[in-house]
């Protein structure tokens, strides 16, 4: 096995966590003492190896949390609060440091992502450790010589399974969720990019009191199915694809647990054409860009990948949406100037490229981009971004999740006619809106199923935004403290008569 850190310039590696096991504050080699290798997309080489945990391992950070539980959930919620928010204060520390590795193993550009992860993590657990005193629960009025409330109560153990496309931010929104809750948590972090997440439980090892807070990496079948299968986990949250997605809910279904998925999106993209005028394209035309996560080689289940342009528009708003597009540079994630890096795997490239090539024997006009080398003549696997026309809403391209930097672009004439497209998909994560009418907005949000929607905006989340999917794109929400609260807890209800 060769060893790539050489070649990464600065990048600094874990060092205890390497191990791969973080159970009852203690870091521990895996049972078995298998590893798994975590490449660089980038490079196409080893950057390390870390332990791969399996159902043992499992078994004992559960047993630890367990454990860990009564004590916990007693804590005050604020002095839970100040963990939370000294982990985050710890991250921003560190935080040069942690987007290195996280572009390394990612291949998520450092400068337009990677960075910005970061802050967005330290963030996450600061808001969380700033309101989850808010857990209160309600007095009730039944009536006379009744003295009625509820409160509060967490479950016990999580099992939490995140995947690689964006994994500390979402780290942080379950630990946050979980502990703040007064819940305690075993996190598996994605087996193509566990070391940002193993890092950032190095910088929490004396945090949380021993048990609380575990952590184990390993591969999906191994580790992840004995987490989100057994019987002392009383709740597990899972972000990732929608085909595991169902066998987690089966596996969680089969003991009356509790769960949140967030799983795909198919998300439209709604151009009115009153927002293509001389002086609003460029920024119409940038949060196009934005809402398809381009920049994340759209490997993110929010992104816009149906776009649908008023015919109107459409002569005006393509042109410049091509020619910005082709100026976005691709290359190594670690290179300032990158503005997209490199898809995860051989695994997910592969795909990406089945669905352009299939487009395009379909007959689809390629706007842009085209189709990538295959896997054995790549030296990174670095996408090119692809803007497809000349194709309708059945299509598999329009109606499947990509995960790459395709898109779809559909013109539409009547406002009926595009949301009745844009709801046409099992998928219901997020939808964009760009209008300047505010009825047209209003009428568009009402109608569009799906459970995030942005108006005039294609950012990402922001703490304290309540954020989950409809139809098949999950159950739950997360980001907020009302989701914290309907999903990481159960309310208790106690009468008094006097």
């Amino acid at each position: 096995m060769s060893n790539s850190t050489q070649h990464l310039g600065d990048v600094k590696l874990p060092t205890a966590g390497l191990s791969g096991n973080f159970i009852n504050g203690e870091w521990s080699k895996p049972i078995g003492g298998k590893t798994l290798d975590v490449i660089n997309p980038c490079r196409l080489d080893t950057i390390t190896s870390v332990g791969a945990a399996d159902a043992r391992d499992i078994d004992a950070a559960v047993a630890a949390a367990k454990a860990a539980f009564p004590k916990w959930r007693r804590r005050a919620a604020r002095e839970r609060g100040a963990m939370l928010i000294e982990f985050g204060n710890r991250i921003t520390a560190h935080a040069e440091e942690i987007a290195r590795l996280l572009a390394a193993e990612t291949g998520n550009a450092l400068r337009t992502q990677s960075r910005p992860e970061v802050a967005s993590t330290a963030e996450v657990l600061r808001y969380y450790g700033g309101v989850i005193a808010e857990q209160k629960g309600e007095t009730l009025p039944l009536g006379p010589g009744l003295f009625s409330y509820t409160t509060r109560e967490p479950f016990g153990v999580v099992g939490a399974i995140i995947p690689w496309n964006s994994p500390l931010v979402l780290a942080a929104v379950k630990i946050g969720m979980s502990l703040g809750t007064g819940n305690t948590l075993v996190l598996k972090p994605a087996e193509d990019a566990p070391l940002a997440v193993i890092r950032i439980a190095e910088l929490a090892a004396d945090i949380f009191p021993p048990g609380v807070f575990n952590v184990v990496t390993g591969e999906g079948l191994a580790a992840g199915a004995p987490l989100s299968q057994h019987a002392d986990v009383a709740k597990v949250s899972f972000t990732g694809s929608h085909e595991v997605g169902q066998k987690v809910a089966h596996a969680v279904a089969d003991r009356i647990g509790h769960l949140t998925l967030e799983l795909g999106g198919k998300s439209p993209c709604i151009v009115y054409p009153d927002v293509a005028g001389d002086t609003q394209l460029d920024t119409t035309v940038n949060n196009i860009i934005a809402a398809m996560r381009f920049a994340r080689q759209g490997q993110s289940c929010t992104a816009g990948s149906r776009l649908f342009i008023h015919e109107t528009v459409w002569a005006k708003v393509m042109p410049r949406l091509v020619e910005k597009v082709n100026a976005l540079k691709v290359g190594d994630a670690l290179d300032e100037t990158s503005d997209i890096g490199a898809v995860i795997n051989a695994e997910r490239y592969t795909a990406v490229c089945g669905f352009i090539k299939e487009a395009i024997d379909a007959g689809a006009k390629v706007e842009t981009g085209k189709l990538p080398p295959s896997t054995a003549d790549a030296k990174g696997y670095f996408p090119t971004p692809v803007i497809f026309s000349g194709v309708d809403n059945t299509w598999r391209v329009a109606k499947e999740e990509v995960f790459g930097p395709v898109l779809v672009a559909i013109p539409w004439k009547d406002e009926a006619q595009v949301l009745a497209m844009a709801n046409d998909t099992h998928y219901g994560l997020a939808a964009y809106v760009f209008t300047n009418d505010i009825n047209a907005a209003m009428r568009a949000t009402e109608a569009l199923d799906a459970g995030w929607i942005q108006v005039n905006r294609a950012g990402g989340q922001i703490p304290g935004m309540s954020y989950g999917g409809a139809k098949q794109s999950g159950i739950g929400a997360e980001y907020s403290i009302e989701g914290a609260l309907e999903s990481y807890t159960s309310r208790k209800s106690v009468t008094y008569g006097i």
